[in-house]
């Protein structure tokens, strides 16, 4: 009955967060009323949709991606040139509120194309055969000019006149209405999709292939559905990025673009639906505030994938998401952690300290070949012996620390698990 009442209470929470959270994107315009901030939460909001459409193959059904990127990209594309269109008089005025479902064509289409023949192969030739298309289609932008406009890209104005609906999205606030309306939209039809038989078969493909083809399924329709769908989700994003830079250029079908999602729904956590989302605000907020910090951003960010893969291969959600057995069965418990996960932050973060600090100054003697570095606020002389000393030895010792707390972390998480185990069995 305990445990019941707890799990009740957890499922209320879960629901309560969720409306608080609806609510706070809605009033975030009036906290955030600068361009800059604006921006930057469409950025997030595109990205959101981008990422949990790529778990859809990654995730979901296991298959590795090198190029998806170019659905993003190419429904991009498209709706430059439809907003080009309407603005000479070529088209009959569109609502720019309907445009992510061009988007969301373009990349179904084309999802459907390279799919069919993608799918015919899976494990390592899959992502070799995805990373193929994604280096044809960034070629192609430097050959087929006269579409893609080469290196420069495609503007656009996305304050198309005689708007049947009568918004105008000149404004950086409705263009995050607008991006938030359908982020909220396609990330809940790709939830609901994870609930249904659908959703099902694709987790039994990923774990095992041949026993979901041994009861009946055709693997390779579900293999090619799933990556169908997850183009079309991800061209609705594309379209949605075209419309908040008014603009498109080679680097959204690109690698990078491409790798960029993977390591957002990596860091995020590829095995719970939450993961992508928190992976997409995380490096896209570092991104655009870091850059302008460091310009070792992409050392840092390297450096995280490689500790998230190695030491949290669950992701950031992961660890989040461990917690839950304690929250529904007996939250009082979560007490006994407080103590222990206080004092590996500190220790992680004196470390963090020490690394950073020595990061920047080998950088800016080696790379930058500069005299004097602002670390943390204060000025360093790279020459001097003093700053190497200071950074060095905070590194060592948050090291130390972290050696002597990481390991009573580990001790109170068993201790704890252990009882909630107990009590379950009682």
């Amino acid at each position: 009955m305990v445990q019941e009442m707890y799990k009740k209470k957890y499922s209320l929470i879960n629901y309560f967060l969720l409306l608080v959270l609806v609510i706070l994107l809605i009033f975030l315009p009036l906290i955030f009323s600068s361009s800059f901030a604006l921006t930057l939460l469409s950025k997030m909001g595109v990205l959101i949709i981008f990422t949990v459409a790529y778990n859809m193959l990654l995730g979901q059904i296991g298959l590795l991606s090198f190029g998806h990127a170019i659905y993003f990209g190419l429904a991009g594309y498209i709706s430059i040139h439809f907003i080009n269109s309407i603005n000479g008089g070529l088209l009959k005025p569109i609502p720019l509120s309907f445009f992510p479902v061009i988007g969301a064509t373009t990349g179904l289409i084309v999802g459907v194309i390279v799919g069919y023949l993608s799918t015919r192969r899976v494990g390592t030739a899959f992502a070799m055969i995805s990373l193929g298309f994604c280096e044809m289609v960034t070629a192609m932008t430097m050959i087929f000019v006269v579409f893609f406009n080469g290196e420069d890209g495609v503007q656009g104005n996305r304050v198309i006149e005689n708007s049947i609906t009568g918004i105008n999205y000149g404004p950086p606030s409705n263009v995050y209405y607008l991006i938030l309306f359908w982020c909220i939209l396609c990330v809940s039809i790709m939830y609901f999709l994870t609930k249904t038989p659908f959703g099902r078969i694709s987790n039994a493909i990923r774990d095992n292939a041949q026993r979901a083809e041994f009861i009946g399924y055709n693997v390779r329709k579900v293999r090619w559905l799933a990556f169908s769908l997850s183009a079309m989700f991800a061209g609705a994003a594309g379209s949605l990025h075209a419309i908040n830079y008014e603009h498109i250029g080679f680097e959204s079908v690109s690698l990078a673009q491409s790798g960029s999602v993977l390591f957002m729904a990596f860091i995020g956590g590829i095995g719970h639906f939450l993961g992508p989302i928190i992976g997409a605000i995380l490096l896209t907020f570092l991104d655009s505030t870091l850059a302008d910090i460091t310009e070792a951003w992409l050392l840092y960010l390297g450096l995280l994938f490689i500790m998230v893969v190695t030491f949290a291969p669950g992701g950031l959600a992961g660890i989040v998401v461990m917690h839950g057995p304690i929250m529904r069965n007996n939250p009082k418990l979560l007490v006994n952690l407080i103590a222990p996960y206080m004092l590996a932050l500190i220790s992680s973060l004196v470390l963090f300290v020490g690394l950073t600090g020595t990061i920047e100054l080998l950088y800016a003697n080696f790379f930058r070949h500069i005299n004097d570095t602002v670390i943390y606020w204060v000025s360093f002389e790279n020459k001097d012996i003093f700053p190497w000393i200071i950074f060095i030895s905070i590194s060592l010792i948050g090291y130390f620390l972290c050696k002597k707390s990481y390991p009573s972390v580990k001790n109170e998480w068993n201790y704890v698990m252990d009882k909630v185990k107990n009590e379950l069995n009682s």
